[in-house]
């Protein structure tokens, strides 16, 4: 059975480095995206943004609050607000419940500017909101977007590069020639996984370190546990790229259902922008999708060094979408376009 397997996942990675022109893409294109984006956004958000805790923004009576220009958002995880505040995620943080308290970073620049927006509207009803200081550097967007590029291209190799070939090799006959060899469904499948997660890490990596030299992004938790990520994260992806081909025959209607799986993830997955403001229908939507649970989990331990219990939550569904997404998969793989 390994002999067979070695054999598929051989084949179809020296299929995949003899087609340049999709090598080249894979490399180029996430390296590209992050140089661009690094040198378009090298400047802070371009808006005040302030965390009101415990309390509808809209209930709450305070002048503060009327301030033009400045992006009020509710909160509800003090310790998380507080953190962002720390990396200038938020510019400020404020409790008008029974604390009357507010946090700030001193070396946020847009801070001073909002602290002296509150201060001076306080004052106007008493003066009686008590200042916390909280020190932390500042997270840059390039280090924030870093895991949403390499999820993204991740996403792409892996369901475009199994779910459309796949397809392919069904349509003009080349899995009906296999079929006739003692290869089982299931060694393909596993062989196609094998295959895709090489690639997958190959790439990842080459574009991870180079960003990471080049760009000084962020690492502040542990590389054991990206590389689980990585792992878990493109099995996932792979698997769901099968399960989609598994009986489809048309390179039209497959091309159509994985963009139908690839843009909604894309767009609410958390790639380009954070989905903290989002309703909480979006950000339940986006739970049903692999790609968040990637992201989320990378994120937390780049930026804020979460460790295996933290993060094992989203391990524990990505882990259950691979059983899930590999076991229809193999149940349903068709070899015969008919």
């Amino acid at each position: 059975m390994l002999k067979r397997i070695y054999a598929i996942f051989r084949a179809r990675n020296l299929e995949f480095v003899r087609d340049r022109g999709s090598m080249s893409w894979n490399l180029i294109l996430p390296v590209a995206l992050m140089f661009g984006l690094s040198f378009i956004f090298s400047n802070e958000r371009a808006e005040y943004t302030v965390g009101v805790l415990n309390a509808d923004t809209s209930a709450v009576e305070h002048p503060f609050l009327d301030t033009r220009y400045i992006e009020f958002v509710a909160i509800d995880d003090r310790d998380d607000a507080v953190r962002k505040v720390a990396r200038h995620q938020l510019d400020l943080l404020i409790d008008l419940g029974a604390q009357n308290q507010y946090w700030i970073n001193p070396d946020s620049p847009k801070g001073y500017f909002v602290e002296f927006a509150l201060l001076q509207s306080d004052e106007g009803i008493g003066g009686t909101i008590s200042r916390s200081q909280i020190e932390g550097d500042a997270v840059r967007y390039v280090d924030w977007v870093l895991p949403g590029i390499l999820g993204m291209n991740m996403m792409f190799s892996s369901l475009f590069g199994v779910g459309y070939v796949v397809v392919r090799y069904r349509k003009n006959g080349f899995l009906k020639r296999l079929r006739a060899t003692p290869l089982r469904a299931f060694e393909f499948v596993a062989a196609q996984v094998a295959s895709r997660l090489v690639l997958i890490f190959t790439f990842t990596t080459f574009v991870f370190v180079g960003t990471k030299y080049f760009l000084d992004t962020r690492v502040d938790g542990s590389y054991g546990l990206l590389l689980i990520i990585l792992l878990l994260g493109a099995i996932t992806l792979v698997s769901l790229g099968l399960l989609i081909s598994a009986r489809v025959t048309s390179e039209e209607l497959a091309g159509g259902l994985l963009n139908l799986v690839t843009w909604p993830m894309m767009m609410l997955s958390g790639v380009w922008f954070s989905l903290e403001a989002a309703s909480d229908w979006v950000r339940q939507l986006a739970a049903i999708f692999p790609l968040t649970h990637i992201l989320n989990s990378a994120r937390a331990v780049m930026l804020d060094g979460a460790g295996l219990i933290d993060i094992l939550p989203e391990l524990t569904t990505l882990a259950a979408m691979s059983v899930v997404f590999l076991t229809l998969g193999a149940v349903t793989f068709r070899w015969h376009p008919r």
